[in-house]
């Protein structure tokens, strides 16, 4: 990792660290910061992939404020070619170097494709079925949880291994998991 990656890594943790301290309103959301960035544009520092479960808020997790993390939420935190454009947006048009693919304890989505709930739902389906590609016979939620954050991250690092806006060493994907009970992310190692 880069040394400005890292910086953005120590941000992170530092972060979640101000939110499980019970502090949620560390993110600025000013009416200055609001004109500043209708104005100017957004500047994140961060790309945050993570589940659209509503108790799963990452700019309070991580005590970021409007324009400093550029979130893309999907059930079950799975990518397709959509969340992969919103990736490359972000690093190749707003200079975000650091991609966290988040997943969360309890997550629903996680739980039904352990359970193959959803197989007949119109749209549900295709969640399930890539959730399922990722997790395989797992049978506990925590591990399954780690297995589709991992293979996001394996989704994210061959997308876009030969990109012709990335330079060696300047983008990093990391993989976390969100504890939903005591507000905790856990840095995984992926590789």
């Amino acid at each position: 990792m880069n040394p400005e990656n890292e910086k953005v890594l120590e941000r992170l943790i530092k972060g979640n660290e101000i939110y499980v301290s019970g502090n949620q309103n560390a993110g600025d959301v000013s009416l200055a910061v609001r004109q500043l960035t209708a104005k100017e544009g957004q500047h994140p520092y961060a790309i945050v992939i993570t589940c659209s479960d509503s108790r799963v808020i990452p700019d309070a997790i991580f005590s970021a404020g409007i324009g400093e993390l550029f979130v893309i939420r999907v059930a079950g935190n799975v990518l397709d070619n959509h969340q992969l454009g919103s990736i490359e947006y972000a690093f190749s048009h707003l200079d975000a170097n650091v991609i966290v693919m988040l997943g969360h304890t309890k997550c629903g989505a996680v739980e039904a494709a352990m359970h193959s709930h959803g197989g007949t739902d119109k749209f549900i389906r295709y969640i399930i079925e890539d959730i399922n590609e990722a997790i395989g016979d797992e049978t506990d939620d925590y591990k399954a949880t780690v297995l589709n954050v991992q293979h996001g991250v394996n989704i994210i690092e061959k997308a876009f291994h030969d990109h012709p806006d990335i330079e060696d060493d300047e983008l990093d994907v990391l993989g976390a998991v969100y504890d939903i009970e005591t507000g905790e992310v856990t840095w995984l190692k992926t590789r």
